[in-house]
């Protein structure tokens, strides 16, 4: 083909050499040639030559030809101009142009379109038909596509036609009338592998793997036999490690593997995907023809899983094997460098990228760099990386609003967010979290309660967990708990982590009995509490004196809760009983945990033997936790005070030259590592 339009584009300069004069035979058999070898440009010569000879004013084959070309290349603003400028119009013009706006996604355009042919008064073959339902599936719109599906019934179009009927299916499945899509299959009297496989992906997409297994099946049963598509339709989609097993035994029966790269990287993916990446590792190491979309494909499951060393291995892997690093390969393992801190690392890759000058055209690889930074705390090094960046999205920006934050600058995340909004970008809902939290850092509650108005006012607040979660974590932190009520009582939907955040926030200000009476009005909503959740209110009662009432909700802890205390709740109790001066109790919570060595309830028991100036205690609790760690020089301060505020004066010289043996102990040691 590509020979045979060289060929025919060289016969049109020799006879314009000639002198020969074209006609519109030869006009359309140029452009044609053009189409095929892929040169716009000198279709857009030839197009100029048509327009000074006229030809279009009475050629209306040619005028269609020429619209076809600039919708096979994309170039709707001239095949618009081409299809204004036809003396006369018909369905031809009216399909290529649907379909090419169609193609494009502009599919709002392409429904205007099939309005106004329609109004003067041409009637839409098959091929405006398929145009006009891919639009209808990428844009969800379910009425049309079924006013459609009834005209085309009507008129028999789907007797001889399967690409019209896959068409249909394909409308159905993109719209999620997974049910409908399958009617259809049933009752067309044409089906092909494209048919069975575009339901078998729907199926997939949609979170119904056995049904795609079971479409998978009955196809075959009717003798198709499925293609590498198929196959990646599933694998895409798969969530069952399982049923990805399956299909896997079933592309090797069928003795795919070794000829599609495409369906060899989706098998990749899919184990990559599932977490199983030993597996994954496995077929990319078997694969023949191994690619860059493969390998990033592994890199990228190694990522999601934390396995960020085997990440960073892997890259330099697929590096000695001759492979060019891609903008997706890139942003991967920038994300493996910002987990774990590999700043060297992700120096190196910054160059990398800057030296084949990649972020010009990759607004995602860019965002990248900038998180990559801000993760790893040089949050200088980020702002700067944003500020040169030829283009900055949302992404970026939220990635460094969300590095202030996290490192504790909520008044430079709030200066970003500013910035941001000065530039024209509109925050998602991943930048409020971030800002919210920045709010919260710094104590900023008016911006806080402006941020929340501005949730309110964009509809997010019912759609983002996360987002609800920094909201009231928000209000919380400012101590502004009134308002995180408030707040709460606005969310339609509640969930176990902001009422737990709540709890605390209450607990930390000292409000127990509000902490309590949160507790109860969680729990007449239907909640359970959790191990967080009881260990929060346990702390309220702790630093309210609730003595009687943290006794109570231990005590219910296994046989109402069914939770399992741990060292925390015990902690808490040690200190509960401690506080109030129940020191034989708080002694005999230390014996009942599973593990006496934790070094925080013997430490609380050390502070209530202070406060009640109990050295018999005392010297047992401060004994126990050297034991655990001699190391921890509050431990050494406690037993100090309550010899001294004992009289016990030579005790307490004796325990700080003790203190101070370990810290020399403790020096060297560190001196040692080094």
């Amino acid at each position: 083909m590509q020979r045979q339009g060289e060929e025919a584009l060289n016969w049109y300069q020799q006879t314009l050499h000639q002198g020969s004069f074209p006609n519109h035979i030869t006009f359309i058999s140029v452009i044609q040639a053009c189409c095929r070898i892929g040169d716009v440009e000198k279709g857009k010569q030839i197009h100029n030559r048509i327009l000074h000879v006229g030809f279009l004013r009475k050629h209306v084959v040619l005028g269609n030809v020429l619209l076809d070309m600039y919708v096979r290349f994309g170039v709707l603003s001239r095949a618009r101009r081409v299809f204004e400028g036809l003396p006369v119009r018909n369905v031809i013009s009216w399909s290529a142009l649907i379909a090419g706006y169609a193609k494009q996604g502009h599919c709002a355009e392409a429904l205007n379109y099939f309005e106004q042919m329609q109004c003067e008064g041409l009637f839409p073959n098959a091929i405006t038909y398929n145009g006009i339902l891919k639009a209808c599936g990428s844009l969800g719109s379910i009425e049309k596509g079924r006013q459609i599906h009834d005209e085309i019934t009507n008129k028999g179009l789907l007797g001889n036609n399967t690409v019209l009927g896959n068409t249909l299916v394909d409308m159905y499945v993109r719209c999620g009338m997974m049910t409908d899509a399958a009617q259809v299959l049933e009752e067309l009297p044409l089906r092909d592998v494209v048919t069975w496989s575009a339901l078998i992906a729907g199926y997939a997409q949609h979170g119904y793997p056995e049904e795609a297994l079971r479409c998978l099946e009955k196809m075959q049963k009717e003798g198709f036999s499925p293609n590498a598509i198929t196959f990646i339709c599933i694998l895409r989609a798969c969530t069952e490690i399982e049923i990805g097993k399956e299909i896997h035994s079933e592309i090797v029966k069928k003795g795919l593997l070794g000829k599609d790269v495409v369906l060899e990287t989706a098998l990749v993916d899919m184990y990559a995907k599932s977490g199983v990446l030993e597996e994954a590792q496995h077929v990319l190491d078997e694969l023949s023809g191994s690619d860059i979309v493969s390998w990033t494909a592994l890199i990228s499951g190694y990522v999601q899983q934390g396995q960020n060393e085997e990440a960073l291995n892997c890259f330099e892997r697929l590096k000695e094997e001759g492979l060019v690093p891609n903008a997706v390969t890139f942003s991967c393992i920038l994300k493996a460098c910002a987990s774990i801190g590999a700043i060297h690392k992700g120096r190196q890759i910054h160059d990398e990228i800057m030296s084949k000058n990649m972020v010009k055209d990759d607004v995602v690889l860019g965002s990248s760099l900038v998180d990559m930074y801000a993760r790893c705390g040089m949050l200088a090094k980020a702002h700067h990386v944003l500020d040169g960046l030829p283009v900055r999205n949302i992404a970026s920006w939220s990635a460094l609003i969300s590095g202030y934050a996290q490192q504790g600058d909520g008044e430079e995340a709030i200066k970003c967010f500013e910035q941001m909004q000065r530039e024209g970008f509109l925050p998602n809902a991943i930048t409020f979290t971030s800002i919210l939290n920045g709010c919260g850092i710094s104590g900023a509650i008016d911006r806080g309660k402006q941020m929340h108005n501005e949730i309110v006012s964009n509809g997010l607040l019912g759609k983002d967990h996360l987002l609800q979660v920094a909201l009231i974590n928000m209000y919380v932190k400012c101590g502004a708990l009134t308002k995180a009520q408030e707040a709460m009582n606005e969310l339609s939907v509640k969930c176990m982590t902001l009422w737990t955040l709540l709890i605390s926030g209450y607990a930390q200000q000292g409000q127990g009995v509000e902490a309590l009476n949160c507790f109860e009005l969680m729990q007449s909503q239907g909640f359970s509490p959790n191990s967080i959740t009881l260990l929060c209110v346990l702390n309220a009662c702790c630093h309210s004196g609730l003595v009687d009432e943290g006794q109570m909700y231990f005590a219910n802890m296994i046989e109402k809760y069914g939770v399992l205390p741990d060292v925390e709740h015990y902690t808490i109790m040690v200190d509960l009983y401690g506080r109030a001066g129940h020191l034989d109790k708080a002694m005999d919570m230390i014996t009942n945990m599973s593990s006496a060595d934790h070094t925080p309830a013997w430490s609380a028991l050390l502070s209530a033997c202070r406060k009640w100036e109990n050295v018999k205690l005392g010297r047992l609790a401060f004994e126990q936790a050297i034991v655990i760690d001699n190391e921890n020089t509050s431990t050494y301060l406690s037993m100090i005070n309550i010899y001294t505020a004992a009289g016990m004066h030579e005790d307490a010289e004796k325990i700080e030259a003790m203190r101070k043996q370990a810290m020399v102990k403790h020096e060297l040691k560190v001196h040692h590592s080094y």
